[in-house]
């Protein structure tokens, strides 16, 4: 993905497996390619979390439109 700001029109969501983990989501292209480089160090550091942890605590990754999800403030940007 290039590093413009246009908006996200999906995100790549990993699930909790558990109640007491919150769920992450990260802007992407209906592919699930997320644009590393336009992501915060914080956001940036719990993608690679989330994708080292799939299965543990985190299930399979979906991409959603970015109409059916509105982002945690501060979750992903």
């Amino acid at each position: 993905m290039n590093s413009t700001h246009s908006p996200s029109t999906h995100y790549l969501l990993f699930g909790s497996l558990f109640h007491s983990v919150p769920s992450l989501s990260f802007p992407c292209d209906p592919h699930g390619q997320v644009d590393i480089d336009g992501l915060s160090e914080r956001a940036r550091e719990n993608y690679f979390f989330a994708r080292t942890v799939v299965g543990c605590d985190y299930s399979m990754p979906v991409v959603i439109p970015a109409l059916a999800h509105a982002p945690r403030s501060g979750a992903c940007s």
